[in-house]
């Protein structure tokens, strides 16, 4: 049994730049997420799950921007940056913003691990389970969760608190990260039952590797 404590719930890129309609890089399906994503994050906290918000701040002269963004970004108005004439560009969806214990973290790509200290802390607190939410599905869920399984993690993916430009795109990545190993939840699964039906594999194959090594001296 994986126990809470154990588990980080991480909620991805859920700030106004991503899910304002009025955005040039708003995600057309993560609006309708903003519901499962707070009903999911209100079970992490009671859970006592450690809670991380993995959020997007762009340099406002656009030096850190993804070079196949850049124009779009520019066009746009500089979203996600101090230069957007919205203030409201960077914070999270109200129902999602940070409280208490909750933690922030900035990443410069995709991929929450990419650039940032998230691995680091997340060992130093006996993390070994991450609990994927937010938005992109193909892009910053698909690459944390791909970073995270080379990690050694047990990943979690909340599948109707994440979304995709599409309904054809998001089961697509859905089916590929089940394929690769990550556990596939709905809301309604993560909030009734948490991780009580989640195999531990990540301890399954560190016991494997310790009884091997104790057999093979």
């Amino acid at each position: 049994m994986i126990r809470p404590n154990a588990a980080a719930f991480l909620i991805i890129d859920m700030q106004h730049g991503f899910v304002d309609p009025s955005s040039a890089l708003c995600v057309a399906g993560a609006a309708a997420t903003v519901p499962a994503c707070s009903r999911a994050l209100d079970k992490a906290r009671k859970a006592g799950m450690p809670v991380f918000h993995i959020i997007r701040e762009y340099a406002e002269d656009g030096s850190d921007v993804e070079t196949t963004r850049r124009a779009t970004w520019i066009a746009g108005g500089k979203p996600l940056s101090r230069a957007c004439a919205s203030p409201r560009s960077l914070a999270e969806m109200e129902p999602l913003a940070p409280q208490g214990s909750d933690r922030v973290i900035v990443k410069p790509r995709f991929s929450a691990f990419f650039g940032t200290q998230l691995d680091l802390v997340l060992r130093r607190m006996g993390v070994s389970t991450v609990v994927l939410a937010g938005t992109t599905t193909p892009n910053c869920i698909r690459t944390t969760c791909y970073d995270a399984l080379s990690l050694d993690y047990n990943v979690v993916v909340v599948e109707d608190c994440t979304s995709s430009r599409t309904p054809q795109v998001q089961a697509a990545n859905i089916e590929d990260m089940r394929h690769v190993g990550a556990y596939i939840l709905s809301c309604d699964a993560f909030c009734e039952r948490g991780l009580a039906d989640v195999p531990d594999i990540a301890a399954e194959a560190r016991a494997a590797c310790h009884a091997s090594q104790g057999t093979s001296r």
